[in-house]
């Protein structure tokens, strides 16, 4: 079965490195888990599929992956998106709060990880996210700049 990370790296059944991921189910397995975990969660904690499509169609912007950005354009159409997550999807900075809060913090945290401080989270909580929210934003971060590595690493392997 393709999963996402298959999908993303255009990797098919047919091709060696998809086999060698197999090698390994439960990393393949893990990562599509925690995919659905972090945009499709059961309690998303106030923070709606279509803001985590949206946030993370700009974090594939951020790292410059057009087959990530296409995925999530897809899946942010899917959802209804306002014209305000359509705006934070492309990448724009002036938003309504909480979203340009948001939208500041993911956009620090992809670009300029070492830059992150605790004030950064206090920011989001003067925002009005709870601690739930943050952790759940944290995570779809860490996740999708994981996911564009990832992607871009087989990719690379694969034209190699």
């Amino acid at each position: 079965m393709i999963d996402a990370m298959d999908k993303a790296a255009g990797l098919s059944p047919d091709d060696a490195l998809f086999a060698a991921r197999r090698f390994r189910p439960e990393f393949v397995q893990g990562a599509e888990e925690c995919r659905l975990s972090v945009l499709q969660p059961a309690n998303d904690q106030g923070l709606a599929p279509n803001l985590r499509a949206a946030l993370a169609r700009r974090m594939a912007a951020l790292n410059a992956d057009p087959v990530l950005m296409a995925e999530y354009d897809v899946q942010l159409a899917q959802l209804g998106p306002t014209e305000q997550l359509l705006a934070l999807a492309r990448g724009e900075a002036d938003l309504e709060e909480p979203l340009a809060t948001i939208a500041k913090h993911v956009d620090l945290i992809t670009l300029t990880p070492k830059k992150a401080e605790g004030s950064h989270i206090v920011l989001l909580a003067q925002a009005g996210l709870n601690n739930p929210q943050i952790v759940a934003l944290s995570e779809l971060i860490a996740f999708v700049n994981f996911q564009t590595r990832v992607a871009t690493g087989l990719r690379l392997m694969r034209s190699a």
